[in-house]
């Protein structure tokens, strides 16, 4: 989860959160590079005291400064829509877990497991000191790892946002449609998110939380409560 004064992004706990790292980081090589060097040419432009009055065009010029910029597009464009297409693909699912926002909590339904479903509120920080302030909740989701994930989002009142930045998924929850989108989470912990869409007053207090256990654990997870219902 983020900490004070991070300004990277969080570690990241799943492929496609390590590729948008890549491609971020790839990008800002490219932006740091074309800063440099046009403050280098306008320095150079504002100490030079060179003058010549016969110039009228600078064809060479104008061909390099319309072709460069071009290229430096491609360099940016050809990586991004592999990412997007990446984050766009759908593999074989071995669970699918619906989540539905409300004001201001969301509910959570794993369909393939004999329905069970549970509401996920903040807890109030004076509840439990243990527990992260605005972020943590009475009912967690509970997800394998090493294994792809789908999840449908939808919502009953307005537009929310299902966020989780260390595995790379925001998607929006509109009511009357379904949105999907899948991850895959690669390490077992506890992982922290919100909804990040202007949905009211109270819009950030929706945190979600997920927690990465593995298979067997899950296994029981769900034995107990199926017996529960």
């Amino acid at each position: 989860m983020a900490t004070w004064s991070n300004l990277n992004y969080q570690n990241s706990a799943s492929p496609l959160m390590e590729q948008i790292i890549f491609f971020h980081d790839h990008t800002l090589v490219i932006l740091i590079m074309i800063t440099i060097l046009v403050a280098y040419l306008m320095m150079n432009l504002f100490f030079n005291n060179y003058i010549n009055r016969f110039l009228l065009e600078g064809q060479m010029i104008e061909l390099i400064w319309t072709i460069l910029p071009a290229i430096t597009l491609i360099f940016i464009a050809l990586p991004s829509l592999r990412l997007l297409y990446l984050l766009d693909e759908l593999n074989n699912p071995l669970i699918t877990l619906k989540s539905i926002g409300h004001q201001w909590y969301w509910s959570y339904e794993y369909s393939d497991f004999n329905n069970i479903e549970f509401d996920s509120y903040m807890i109030q920080s004076s509840e439990n000191l243990n527990n992260f302030r605005l972020l943590d909740v009475d009912n967690r989701i509970i997800l394998p790892m090493n294994n792809q994930i789908r999840i449908l989002v939808t919502a009953t009142d307005v537009i929310h946002s299902w966020t989780i930045p260390s595995l790379g998924v925001k998607i929006d929850a509109n009511p009357g449609r379904l949105n999907q989108t899948s991850f895959f989470i690669n390490r077992p912990g506890i992982y922290y998110g919100q909804c990040s869409e202007i949905c009211g007053a109270n819009h950030s207090f929706m945190p979600i939380v997920i927690e990465s256990i593995p298979m067997k654990n899950l296994i029981n997870w769900i034995n107990n409560n199926s017996l529960d219902d």
